[in-house]
């Protein structure tokens, strides 16, 4: 099969299939080894960064997206209903926040970092689709665990979680001083 066969064919299942598919999947499809399919998709991606086109490829950890460019919004809100905005306040930010970095986590893993409770911030992550339920922890009451999602991933513009900030120890110090800051005046009310 030819590259612009193999393109095309790549093209036509990341279209259809609306979500990330994994290297593998796609390599499976064109018959080809991964590096080479790999290669074809940036190849692909860059096909779309030098036309003026309205769609790219997105790279989300070993996965590929077709998608809409982000410049492109404001014209799909005018034939489409705007999407749902969702606001991440402070706390659902900040558990978010050791949910990423700490990945897999349970609940009383968060609780403790934070030392307030984390029920409502992890069920409002997990109904945005940032975080799921990725297994429970080989313990006594086999706790939940929670991990980041690809629409983290997508949401926050990182290809994979390597690319998130390090975390210097003073940050840490600030978030640990803020959680016990907050722990105290929800305890004083």
């Amino acid at each position: 099969m030819d590259r612009k066969r193999e393109k095309a064919i790549l093209e036509a299942v990341l279209f259809t299939m609306g979500e990330s598919v994994e290297v593998e999947r796609l390599a499976a499809v064109i018959e080809e080894d991964q590096k080479i399919t790999r290669k074809l998709l940036m190849e692909l991606k860059k096909d779309y960064e030098r036309k003026e086109c309205g769609v790219t490829l997105l790279e989300l950890e070993d996965s590929f997206q077709m998608c809409t460019k982000a410049d492109m919004y404001e014209y799909l809100v005018k034939i489409a209903k705007t999407p749902r905005k969702y606001v991440l306040s402070d706390t659902v930010l900040e558990t978010l926040s050791i949910i990423a970095y700490k990945q897999p986590i349970t609940r009383a893993e968060i609780e403790r970092i934070r030392g307030v409770s984390c029920d409502h911030a992890v069920n409002r992550l997990v109904e945005f689709g940032l975080v799921t339920e990725v297994g429970r922890m080989d313990a006594p009451g086999r706790p939940l665990l929670f991990g980041t999602t690809e629409e983290f991933l997508r949401s926050f513009g990182v290809k994979s979680l390597e690319e998130l900030p390090e975390l210097s120890a003073m940050q840490i110090e600030e978030f640990r001083q803020q959680a016990e800051q907050e722990a105290n005046v929800q305890l004083d009310v």
